[in-house]
């Protein structure tokens, strides 16, 4: 189990707390914010921090400004949304180089309750090598370190990792981490069962260690997308012009053997929708497994498929997800991914969560967000943590 100092076990009053929270969000040309999700999900751990009579000092990245000030990737949209959505002033730290003269101003300046944001830590080429000296200017500002970005949990940057060496006080969990490792680290190493897990997307290759863990701790494992194109190819069956990775046929037997020797049931589609091209509008019909005809390609999971799949997630008790089971984002092809939310969304009693990315975007399109237990912030870090891997950002927090 991950027992992780959070924000509840420390006392903040009159101390400088640096919150390193994911406020990496979708832009327009405008430079208008165009989904707020993630400085909503944030809210929780600053107003605590507020309330608690904190100096609070928030930073975050935004794109990929490669080292560089992007003026379209300044954090200044992030410092004025956020004022709103707190009802109180939110004050910008416009350095070029994060921690610089207004950072350092308006710092010593913070009462009780204040709130600063910087600027974005990607500004500076360090942050992503976790080079030791923007750790320490980061830390100089701080008295106490809190981290609430699981997004890159599983990357050593200054402003999630590097900065913990050099912080004197507690370096803690914010509430956004500590769900992410309440559901996705210890539910799946410390499940109900029967346990499911769903793994959807486009490659094995991507899942390989995922798959690989999974079948270690689960009761069933279901594969859908276009992964599962490769278990049928291992078979000899055609799989027309389908995602197929050619490398990855042995490992697919390899997983199906192991689940065997696990006892672990491991279901694949047994139906198919194809279509003779990659477009919502291309002609489409059903054919049954091993039944691909060679000109044309699998988009999503048939009817029998999704049925299959429903009725093996109707006992459980933990259902973890990660990827779709076709291409969701045509409405001809969400049939089969619309199917397994459903039958995720209507079990009682059961932990049902979704690991970030792809799946976590089409449970929120389809209109399944609410019915769910968890739906984590972090596609790669969700990925890492389903394979067992420790997370930087994790591992860098106290333990209790």
């Amino acid at each position: 189990m991950l027992n992780k100092k959070s924000v509840d076990d420390i006392n903040v009053k009159g101390k400088k707390v640096l919150v390193r929270c994911d406020f990496n969000v979708p832009l327009d040309a405008e430079l208008n914010i165009t989904d707020e999700n993630r400085l909503v999900a944030a809210l929780p751990t600053i107003k605590k921090l507020i309330a608690d009579g904190g100096k609070v000092i928030l930073c975050s990245h935004l794109g990929k400004p490669k080292g560089e000030p992007k003026p379209e990737l300044s954090l200044a949209p992030v410092a004025k949304r956020l004022s709103e959505l707190l009802g109180q002033d939110v004050k910008f730290a416009a350095d070029a180089n994060v921690v610089g003269d207004n950072a350092k101003a308006a710092v010593a300046a913070m009462k009780d309750g204040d709130v600063i944001l910087l600027e974005n830590t990607r500004y500076r080429a360090e942050e992503t090598k976790n080079g030791e000296a923007f750790s320490k200017e980061l830390a100089s500002l701080a008295d106490v370190f809190v981290n609430d970005a699981f997004g890159t949990a599983h990357r050593a940057h200054c402003s999630n990792v590097g900065v913990t060496d050099f912080v004197d006080g507690d370096c803690v969990v914010g509430y956004l981490m500590q769900k992410e490792i309440d559901f996705l680290g210890n539910a799946v190493n410390n499940p109900e069962r029967p346990f499911v897990a769903i793994l959807g997307g486009a490659k094995v290759s991507s899942k390989i260690s995922v798959i690989n863990n999974l079948l270690e701790k689960v009761d069933t494992l279901i594969i859908g997308g276009g992964m599962a194109y490769t278990f049928m190819a291992a078979h000899g069956e055609e799989v027309g012009q389908s995602l197929l990775e050619e490398d990855y046929k042995e490992y697919a037997l390899e997983m199906e053997k192991k689940a065997k020797d696990k006892g672990v049931k491991l279901l694949i589609p047994i139906d198919t929708v194809v279509a003779d091209d990659f477009s919502n509008d291309a002609n489409f019909k059903t054919v049954g497994r091993g039944e691909i005809p060679a000109d044309m390609e699998g988009l999503d999971i048939g009817p029998e498929s999704a049925k299959l799949f429903a009725d093996a997630v109707k006992g459980a008790k933990t259902v973890v997800w990660n990827g779709p089971m076709g291409c969701f984002e045509m409405p001809n092809f969400a049939k089969g991914t619309i199917e397994v939310a459903k039958a995720m969304a209507d079990l009682q009693g059961a932990t049902t969560i979704i690991g970030g990315g792809d799946s976590a975007a089409a449970v929120n399109q389809l209109g399944f967000g609410d019915k769910m237990t968890h739906i984590s912030t972090g596609g790669g870090a969700s990925l890492e943590f389903l394979e067992g891997k420790e997370l930087p950002g994790v591992a860098a927090a106290d333990d209790k």
